[in-house]
């Protein structure tokens, strides 16, 4: 491990505190205080423009090429974009079915993108165009992002069922999409570092797909919501402690009945083992509530025999990838990302 728990803290920018009083102006901006119309505006982003949601939360990396596709899944068609970098060539007949040749730049990474939102928030591929276009450009690497459904209507396991079948899918047809399935990452911030983790632990345990490297991007790897960052940054700007417990409540519904907060597939700090996972990067946010169990769970990475680095932004609160337009860090984090994965990846 690297960096850490030593990085302290210094003031958040200006310009992140001016969004986070704006975020705390305007309770539809937050989950702990939306209404269910609120939600499923912002599960489909229609009530905002085009230029905003590109000015807010960036726009698609110019050096790549874009695809939807609808792959098979047990529980129906799963939404993806695939991002192809222009530099290794047109790829065609890259479909989500079998028969399709090698394409050109056939050997390339291929990567996994999980965004973040509480499972519950973002369900517009567009508005989180900007992180995996990027990884896509910068690492010269084939990268999926999933649609995968969202909480309240599709609570847990769902998401982590389209994830781990989306990875699956990957592996599979990484040929056909130009990429290498020996060179496969899964990334995602937030809850989407939580499905990180949690499908490096399924496929461990499952015996494959084989995933060389996860990115844990200010992941949640646990349901308790009373450690000392939580309390220290229960009202800083983005994230606040409340949304976390709004989250959970929508994420977990009636599991949380039956024991679903001691899960490995919901809180992966609770698994018995974490040893025999792949390389990690863990990248933390100081000033968010989910830093010290972004911190817990990379030390017992550590402990237990998987390679793990540790980037701790002493500036930054919770939501770099989203909100690059106004977190200057997003670019710097970005790049330690790909530095990353280029290292874990690297041709054998």
């Amino acid at each position: 491990m690297n960096d850490g728990p030593a990085a302290q803290p210094v003031r958040i920018p200006a310009r992140v505190r001016a969004w986070g009083w704006f975020m705390d102006r305007f309770g539809s901006m937050h989950i702990a205080t939306m209404s269910p119309t609120d939600i499923e505006h912002n599960q489909t982003m229609r009530s905002i423009p085009a230029p905003v949601r590109r000015m807010l939360f960036g726009g698609r990396d110019a050096r790549v090429d874009a695809r939807d596709l609808a792959i098979p899944t047990a529980d129906g068609p799963l939404g993806v974009r695939v991002y192809t970098p222009r530099s290794a060539g047109a790829v065609s007949g890259a479909g989500a079915g079998a028969g399709a040749g090698a394409a050109a730049g056939s050997g390339l990474p291929i990567a996994v993108y999980f965004h973040g939102g509480g499972w519950t928030l973002f369900g517009a591929l567009d508005v989180c165009d900007w992180l995996p276009s990027r990884v896509a450009a910068e690492l010269g690497a084939v990268v999926v992002a999933v649609d995968y459904r969202l909480a309240p209507k599709h609570p847990y396991p769902a998401a982590v069922d389209d994830c781990l079948a989306a990875v699956r899918w990957a592996s599979e047809h990484a040929g056909e999409l130009g990429a290498s399935p020996s060179r496969l990452a899964v990334f995602g911030d937030s809850a989407g570092g939580n499905l990180s983790a949690v499908v490096a632990l399924l496929a461990r345990d499952a015996g494959g797909p084989a995933i060389r490297a996860q990115g844990l991007i200010y992941p949640v790897t646990d349901t308790m919501l009373d450690d000392a960052s939580m309390r220290e940054n229960a009202r800083k700007p983005v994230l606040h402690r409340a949304d976390m417990d709004a989250f959970f409540r929508y994420y977990l519904g009636a599991s949380r009945e039956h024991g679903a907060d001691d899960d490995p597939s919901v809180a992966p700090i609770h698994a018995a083992s974490l040893s025999g996972l792949p390389a990690a990067l863990v990248q933390v946010s100081a000033h968010d509530v989910l830093r010290d169990q972004a911190l817990a769970y990379a030390a017992r990475l550590s402990a237990e025999g998987t390679p793990v680095e540790v980037k701790t932004y002493a500036e930054a609160p919770h939501g770099w990838v989203t909100y690059p337009g106004i977190m200057r860090v997003s670019r710097r984090a970005s790049a330690d990302l790909v530095d990353f994965l280029r290292r874990a990846l690297a041709a054998d």
